[in-house]
């Protein structure tokens, strides 16, 4: 063999060689890059099914109700989990309240919506506090790359249902016991006070079974009684049987007088009175006089160019079978204007708007057995001459 043939063959076998070493490294660096996203992805946990749905596997939703809450540390992550549950309840009660309005409407404490909202939330609280104790921090979970924090708040519910039912077969025997004592009664406002108890009971009882409607798939327990059924029971026995006789002395007493019965009804006194004003002293067929005098006078104040009138008015509100007092307002103030005519009229309207006011809110504590928002007897408002 030549030299040639010789170093022909060696180029060769090189050439082999290096093409296998090459195959061997491309072959390992192969293995090794493939390899770099499963090791990745076996470090990063998975998120429980609960933090990416609305329903987990150890929780079944037909035994448990739950609550997921996200934040940044854990205390704030379980604290929205329990919210979240609340707001569940939260929105069944909304739907109930609907029916309370005529109720509200009858009370008349300001805008029925608002005062809708602020019974929704006020029976939401009462009912879901108690539910609340019965629920638990389930599980949480970190996210090790963003650090966010999720809780999940389980409650079982066959416990709440327990405990719902338990609660509302306690209020039904209460609105019966009300409603019973209340038609029986011969005394008007032992009625007046028996069937607004009830009905009040009966608010407390709709969110107690809208709260077992969430955790019982749908279903409540019905009720012999309803609110608007309740409520336009009362208002008609007010309407028909309460009677108020209002009388007035003094300065425009016609029109003191007017305002003082507008304003009961506007305030949520749907009653009806007498149009002749009785003799002084005499109680008539009323069940409750509201008696007082308004005055109203000029007053020199050391202004030159405005004139002002002083009013004053002291009323009382006794009882038909002992003629005791059983409400009080006095109230005074002055107005001014640039002649006295004008600063008259400013004086009467602001004696209307106060008295009748005052008046009001005093007859419907009194009627309807509230305590006093004000027990200590105000001092009369007029001069004695």
């Amino acid at each position: 063999m030549n030299v040639n043939v010789i170093l022909s063959e060696a180029k060769n076998l090189g050439r082999t060689e290096t093409l296998r070493k090459l195959r061997v490294t491309t072959v390992i660096f192969l293995a090794l890059f493939l390899s770099l996203p499963f090791t990745g992805c076996a470090g990063t946990p998975k998120p429980p099914d609960w933090v990416i749905g609305v329903k987990t596997a150890g929780y079944p939703d037909e035994q448990f109700l739950i609550g997921v809450g996200q934040a940044d540390s854990r205390p704030v992550a379980e604290e929205r989990a329990y919210a979240a549950v609340s707001r569940i309840f939260k929105a069944e009660v909304i739907s109930q309240s609907q029916d309370w309005e005529s109720y509200l409407s009858l009370e008349k404490k300001g805008d029925v919506q608002a005062e809708r909202k602020l019974v929704v939330d006020t029976m939401t609280k009462v009912s879901t506090d108690k539910l609340l104790e019965n629920v638990k921090i389930a599980e949480t979970w970190q996210d090790a790359k963003t650090g966010l924090y999720s809780a999940l708040a389980v409650m079982d519910r066959g416990v709440a249902r327990m405990l719902l039912s338990s609660r509302i077969a306690e209020l039904d025997e209460a609105i019966a016991h009300d409603v019973k004592e209340a038609r029986a009664a011969t005394d008007k406002l032992m009625r007046i006070r028996g069937l607004r108890r009830a009905i009040r009971t009966h608010i407390v009882r709709d969110t107690y079974n809208s709260d077992l409607r969430v955790v019982s798939g749908g279903r409540g327990v019905p009720s012999e009684y309803t609110v608007p059924g309740l409520t336009r029971e009362l208002e008609k026995f007010l309407q028909e049987s309460l009677i108020l006789t209002v009388e007035v002395h003094g300065d425009q007493a016609d029109a003191v007088r007017q305002a003082i019965m507008e304003g009961l009804a506007r305030e949520g006194l749907p009653v009806t009175a007498t149009n002749s004003q009785p003799a002084s002293g005499e109680f008539g067929h009323a069940d409750l006089l509201i008696r007082g005098e308004a005055r109203l006078w000029p007053i020199e104040v050391p202004d030159p160019n405005f004139r002002y009138v002083r009013w004053c008015a002291d009323f009382v509100v006794l009882s038909q079978g002992d003629q005791g007092i059983v409400g009080s307002v006095a109230r005074s103030g002055r107005e001014g204007h640039l002649n006295y005519p004008e600063a008259s009229n400013r004086a009467l309207k602001s004696l209307q708007q106060e008295v009748s006011s005052a008046l009001a809110k005093s007859l419907a504590e009194h009627i309807y057995g509230d305590p006093p928002s004000d027990s200590t007897p105000a001092p009369a408002a007029c001069p004695k001459s």
